[in-house]
């Protein structure tokens, strides 16, 4: 067991990048499981949960869609009861409503047959509804069937992350804001960060950069044979006379050869409901709008051959994502599938989240969570949906590799 060598002049023993929800969890259960140990957490925006965890749908997902035994579905699984337990515990808003998977048509029943089988393997406990029982369930949503899976709900994800911050703060940790890391780089003995306002040296690193997770570990020299490419995901809020419109959370049935779930209604943790998203490919990595373009975001995607790949793989999808995304017609007929009473006025503005999609060199979407080591360094080079659902066993799985990785254990605490 290697005793703990202080490191000279350093800020932090851990420094941790990135002030998502991920990041904070992480840091948060550092300072649980290591309390002696000095963690620092670096964000680049001034707030908190700025980026995808606080552009989402708010959805606390239960497990449906992940292959069983993927690192998807356990910490979904145990993601979903760890989120209701810690906002009980800090009286942070939730509902558990459940959700049901409607399906529209004879194909989408056969897919409803596969996901309730998945849904079982999955250790859920799914609820199969005719078309009267979905009748009864909810009368302004139509289908032949549907699946309701009662552990679904929604959460207020950025408040659990602001409160999963104040915990690690606590528990002693330094939260510092406005900090864009430039650079970053690894020794023997640790890691420099430098920001654009602050040079930091630490013995380690956890990386939880989301957007710019592939340029981070670029920068401590891993081999990065996959790109974030940033999708765009568009809401639209239903008017305040159509909050009473769902009791659930109304998803379709997802197409298998996509990688996407589809347009679905979520009942907001502020009493709203919204519509979407969609998967439109962004023009920049933190492309909230049609307008923003990032020039260096776009040579990065056209210089990698997996970006290609994957166009040629999801061209047409990708061609119906925009056409809906312009057309407003388009998007509000996927809603109609579902929710005829549904009307063009209905579909009001409310902002865009983006997600940071991992390709592989051979054009695949990267589905399950990505974490790898450098020299003195963890990782997250991949966390897609449902990672806001699992922020917490995330970070605790994320400790663990991180204690195994780099021989950190309590027990050396006695050395000290």
């Amino acid at each position: 067991m290697k005793a703990r060598i202080p490191l000279r002049n350093a800020d932090a023993d851990v420094i941790v990048i990135g002030g998502g929800i991920i990041g904070v969890s992480t840091a948060m259960q550092l300072t649980e499981c290591y309390p002696w140990l000095k963690v620092l957490l670096v964000e680049k925006e001034d707030t908190l949960a700025v980026h995808q965890s606080g552009h989402n749908s708010g959805v606390i997902h239960a497990g449906v869609y992940y292959a069983p035994g993927s690192l998807k579905a356990d910490f979904c699984r145990r993601g979903a009861a760890a989120t209701y337990e810690f906002s009980r515990r800090h009286d942070i808003r939730f509902e558990q409503c459940g959700k049901l998977i409607v399906a529209t048509n004879d194909l989408e029943v056969k897919r409803l047959k596969d996901l309730f089988e998945r849904c079982k393997q999955n250790q859920l406990q799914p609820d199969w509804l005719h078309q009267a029982d979905l009748t009864i369930e909810e009368p302004r949503i139509v289908g032949e069937a549907a699946i309701r899976v009662g552990s679904s709900g929604i959460a207020d994800y950025p408040e659990v992350t602001r409160t999963m911050a104040r915990v690690a703060q606590e528990n002693s940790a330094t939260i510092l804001l406005g900090q864009r890391v430039t650079g970053m780089s690894e020794d023997n003995d640790g890691v420099t960060v430098t920001t654009e306002k602050a040079v930091f040296r630490a013995k380690h690193a956890i990386v939880c950069a989301g957007l710019m997770a592939d340029r981070l570990a670029s920068m401590c020299k891993l081999d990065v044979d996959f790109r974030i490419v940033p999708f765009r995901g568009e809401y639209y809020r239903l008017p305040e006379s159509k909050n009473d419109i769902v009791k659930h959370l109304i998803y379709p049935v997802p197409d298998p050869s996509l990688p996407f779930l589809g347009v679905h209604l979520t009942r907001m943790i502020g009493g709203y409901v919204t519509v979407g998203p969609n998967a439109v490919l962004a023009m920049a990595r933190e492309g909230y709008r049609w307008r923003d373009v990032n020039l260096s975001d776009l040579a990065g995607m056209a210089a990698f051959g997996g970006f290609w790949k994957m166009l040629k793989t999801y061209g047409p999808s990708g061609i119906s994502e925009v056409r809906n995304s312009l057309w407003k017609k388009g998007y509000l007929e996927l809603c109609k599938k579902y929710c005829p009473e549904l009307r063009l006025e209905d579909l009001q503005p409310y902002p865009a989240g983006v997600r940071a999609q991992a390709v592989s060199g051979g054009g695949a979407l990267i589905h399950d969570f990505l974490i790898r080591p450098s020299k003195r360094s963890l990782h997250v080079c991949n966390a897609p949906s449902p990672a806001a659902t699992s922020a917490i066993p995330i970070g605790e799985y994320l400790v663990e590799a991180f204690a195994k990785e780099f021989d950190f254990a309590p027990a050396f605490a006695a050395a000290l």
